[in-house]
């Protein structure tokens, strides 16, 4: 009788420190490209980006930078930014923060961007009017060497109405949007 309650606990311990979402994934030829999970640790809303190798994904500042390098000059083309909208239920309540992004640009084609490998990380300050399982949209471009792939995607994430950070993840290493 007693392990069915220790379950129990340890189980509403989990959904309190801020569950992660079902992960959402997005597939090139049948293979992953980028797979997206999010989730709201206290009052900061986490998405986190695992990169396959051999892609990248884009920062959310992508244009801003580009734009700012090219000085009013025209380029062939700039990479989609990464977009995240969350739906109603949380309002987003500050800047967004993303990690150190990679230098991408092609100066000689008068090429700018800059994105992730691997991994990345996006978070925000949000306010929560709702609870249960919030939908937060992601919109963007994840790239290889020759291929382009748009990210459209939906994950419901799991939101609960405590403001307790529990998170092993550390904001402070992110850097803000420009």
């Amino acid at each position: 009788m007693r392990i069915p309650f220790l379950i129990l606990l340890a189980s509403a311990v989990v959904l309190e420190a801020g569950e992660w979402s079902a992960p959402s994934e997005v597939s090139h030829e049948f293979k992953p490209v980028v797979t997206y999970r999010g989730r709201v640790d206290g009052d900061m809303l986490l998405i986190q980006a695992t990169i396959q190798p051999g892609w990248h994904t884009f920062t959310i500042d992508n244009e801003k930078r580009a734009t700012e390098k090219l000085a009013g000059k025209p380029s062939i083309g700039i990479d989609q930014p990464t977009q995240i909208k969350p739906g109603k239920g949380l309002e987003v309540a500050g800047p967004w923060l993303q990690s150190e992004p990679k230098d991408f640009s092609k100066p000689q084609l008068r090429w700018y961007s800059w994105g992730f490998e691997n991994q990345a990380l996006f978070a925000a300050k949000v306010k929560k009017s709702g609870s249960g399982m919030i939908p937060v949209e992601i919109r963007g471009q994840a790239c290889s060497e020759t291929t382009c792939k748009n990210v459209d995607i939906s994950l419901n994430v799991p939101v609960s109405g405590s403001g307790t950070t529990n998170s092993a993840i550390d904001v402070r290493t992110l850097i803000p949007v420009r």
